[in-house]
């Protein structure tokens, strides 16, 4: 891995800034270069919510992703405009649970993931967004997934602890769907 550029976005609620931060704790653990920059719409549950992720053997210069994101995580329809933002050669991952539009470009490796029915699997609604993390490890090999869950005990304190195994469970259906579509 040289550097990862991931946007991820979706309405506030969607756990948006969650796969940012997780990200982000992963590469520090990890050594690696990290940058992280949240941007939230007028209200915070429910409006519009991205960040931009880099994660890099090399300094981050600027944690900006304008038109350069090697990876991009679309959890809603309005964030299809990132789509416009993934160099080509890189993935975009949309979930195919809340959006029916295709992505029109050719020059990008597409994913649909139907996240929320894969978190209903699980028992669990709120790990869509895991599921989609884990996709986004996959494709990306920025970080590793034993990385993302110790990260998680930063992001979310230990007296979440309970939840790892879930949510190894999510990253794991994620890494797996892109497997499965792969093939």
């Amino acid at each position: 891995m040289a550097t990862s550029r991931v946007i991820c976005a979706g309405f506030g609620g969607q756990g948006v800034m969650s796969m940012g931060q997780l990200l982000t704790y992963a590469g520090m653990l990890e050594g690696k270069e990290v940058a992280w920059l949240p941007s939230y719409g007028p209200e915070m549950r429910g409006g519009t919510a991205n960040c931009a992720v880099t994660v890099s053997d090399k300094q981050v210069g600027s944690p900006v992703i304008t038109d350069d994101a090697t990876c991009a995580v679309i959890m809603n329809k309005p964030s299809m405009k990132f789509v416009d933002d993934v160099v080509p050669g890189g993935h975009i991952l949309v979930n195919s649970s809340l959006i029916d539009a295709k992505v029109e470009r050719d020059d990008v490796n597409v994913t649909y993931i139907a996240a929320n029915e894969l978190a209903a699997e699980i028992g669990m609604p709120k790990v869509a967004n895991m599921i989609m993390l884990g996709a986004c490890l996959k494709v990306t090999e920025s970080v590793d997934i034993e990385s993302v869950l110790q990260a998680f005990l930063k992001v979310f304190g230990e007296r979440k602890s309970k939840f790892i195994p879930m949510n190894r469970e999510a990253l794991q259906k994620g890494m797996d769907a892109v497997k499965t579509i792969e093939a």
